[in-house]
C-alpha cells in the first residue's frame, strides 16, 4: 500500500480535502524544485503531483508546455526526477508523491527497472497520461509487488463502460479531468464536474481528485465541496514562471490561498 490510502484516510476522518499542486521536475531547476516540494508541504499540500518533464507534453497547454520545456533546456531527466523524490524523501518520509507523466520515457527504462527505481524513491504513484488501462497490464503487474499506484483519468467524455473499465484496474484515486482539452484551457463548470463525480461514484468507491481548470481560491472551493481533492496544475506552474527571485515565497503564498479555501 502507498502512503495514498492512510492520506485519504486521515483527511476523511478530519472532514478535510486533498490539496494537490503541480509543478514540473526542473522548471526552473532542480534545486529550486526541490525546496518548492517542501515549501508546498509546509503551505498546506496534502499530495505533490511532478511532472516527469517530456518533449511532446500532448494533454498540457501552453503555461506547463513551457515548463517542460524548460526543464528539458536543463536535460531533466526521469532518472533526475527520481533522484529528485529520493531527496525529498531524505527529510519527509509522510507526504505522498505522484508522478505524472507519459509512456516512452517509462518503457525506455523498462517497466521492472521503473517500478524498482521507484520504489526506492519513494514514489507513491505514477499517472503515465497515454497509457489506457488496455495496454498497462505489464506496467501494472510491475508496479503492484511494490504497492505503487498507478492512476488513471477520466474526462467529461469518458462513457461508463469505459469507468467500469478504468475502475477495475485503477488504485490509489481516480484522476477526474473537468474540462474538455488539455491543461489550462476552457470554463469551469462546478455543476458538470458534481453531475460526473456523482457517475463515477456508481462504479468506484475510490477517492476521486479532480483536476485541470481550477485556476484560484474560488474555483477549488467549489470542487472541494464534491470531490475528494483538489489538483492545481497551471496556475501553480504560472506563479513559478513569473516569480523570478522570490519563487517559494510566491507558491507558498498561493498553496496557502488554496488551503485556506478548501478548509472544512
Amino acid at each position: 500500500m502507498s502512503r495514498l490510502t492512510p492520506c485519504f484516510e486521515n483527511l476523511k476522518s478530519q472532514g478535510k480535502k486533498a490539496l494537490v499542486p503541480y509543478f514540473v521536475a526542473g522548471d526552473p531547476d532542480l534545486e529550486i524544485t526541490l525546496a518548492i516540494m517542501h515549501q508546498c508541504v509546509e503551505s498546506g499540500a496534502d499530495i505533490l503531483e511532478i511532472g516527469v518533464p517530456f518533449s511532446d507534453p500532448m494533454a498540457e497547454g501552453p503555461v506547463i508546455q513551457a515548463a517542460h520545456e524548460r526543464a528539458l533546456e536543463k536535460n531533466v531527466s526521469l532518472n533526475d526526477t527520481l533522484a529528485l523524490v529520493a531527496k525529498f524523501r531524505e527529510t519527509n518520509d509522510k507526504t505522498p508523491v505522484l508522478l505524472m507523466g507519459y509512456a516512452n520515457p517509462v518503457e525506455a527504462m523498462g517497466y521492472t527497472s521503473f517500478a524498482d527505481n521507484a520504489k526506492a524513491a519513494g514514489v507513491d504513484a505514477i499517472l503515465l497520461v497515454d497509457m489506457p488501462p488496455e495496454e498497462s497490464v505489464k506496467l501494472q503487474n510491475a508496479l503492484k509487488p511494490h504497492g505503487i499506484d498507478n492512476i488513471f483519468l477520466i474526462s467529461p467524455t469518458t462513457n461508463d463502460d469505459r469507468i467500469a473499465k478504468i475502475a477495475k484496474v485503477a488504485s490509489g484515486f481516480l484522476y477526474y479531468v473537468s474540462l474538455k482539452g488539455v491543461t489550462g484551457a476552457g470554463h469551469f463548470d462546478i455543476r458538470s464536474v458534481e453531475e460526473n463525480l456523482a457517475r463515477i461514484s456508481r462504479f468506484s468507491d475510490l477517492p476521486v481528485c479532480v483536476g485541470f481548470g481550477i485556476k484560484d481560491a474560488d474555483s477549488a472551493k467549489q470542487v472541494a465541496n464534491v470531490a475528494d481533492g483538489v489538483v492545481v496544475g497551471s496556475a501553480v506552474v504560472n506563479v513559478i514562471e513569473t516569480s523570478k527571485s522570490n519563487i517559494l515565497e510566491s507558491v507558498g503564498s498561493f498553496v496557502r490561498s488554496l488551503d485556506e479555501a478548501i478548509a472544512p
